[in-house]
């Protein structure tokens, strides 16, 4: 599957984060992301932003833990918006239920994926604004999600430190030009 890129001129990290497997990006002088700084963007300018545009590169090419890493700061910028909080939570469990599909955690992958799609079926999308951002809606999403449960996803035992998308979807924001 084509998985574009939204950001290409940023690099991906030199590791797709796995617990146990590799020196912890944030916390570990090894890791590549220690000593990052922190992002910080309004909510209403979120869903246009590099920060989540990065994450969905992120997301769409395998490295979930640092999607999740990408999004949190737009969930936690998001407390006066229900909403927006609603999304981006369910895109964090979405990525984590990627981390655990690619750890072999089955039952902790769904368990994410259980738990972002009910957050996304709450999600409303107000001039299908969370749609645009993702290519399809929360609904939608959710479905893909709850796919997750109820057929695992099985992937072959990580051999090196590159990414492997567990996802049969991507993300692709519409264009403001389509």
């Amino acid at each position: 599957m084509f998985r574009p890129r939204l950001l290409p001129e940023k690099s991906f990290p030199s590791y797709a984060y796995l617990p146990g497997k590799y020196p912890h990006p944030v916390r570990d002088p090894l890791g590549h992301s220690y000593r990052s700084d922190p992002v910080t963007v309004a909510v209403g300018e979120a869903l246009g932003s590099d920060v989540f545009r990065w994450g969905i590169d992120l997301f769409n090419h395998g490295y979930y833990w640092e999607a999740h890493e990408a999004w949190e700061p737009l969930w936690q910028a998001a407390k006066q918006s229900a909403q927006h909080r609603l999304f981006f939570k369910g895109l964090i469990l979405l990525a984590a239920a990627g981390v655990k599909i690619r750890e072999g955690k089955r039952v902790a992958a769904a368990r994410h994926a259980t738990r972002a799609a009910g957050l996304f079926r709450q999600v409303g999308s107000p001039g299908g604004l969370f749609e645009k951002a993702l290519g399809m809606t929360p609904a939608a999403l959710a479905e893909h999600a709850q796919a997750i449960v109820a057929y695992p996803v099985v992937l072959r035992e990580p051999k090196s430190a590159e990414p492997e998308p567990a996802f049969n979807f991507i993300l692709a924001p519409v264009s403001e030009s389509v």
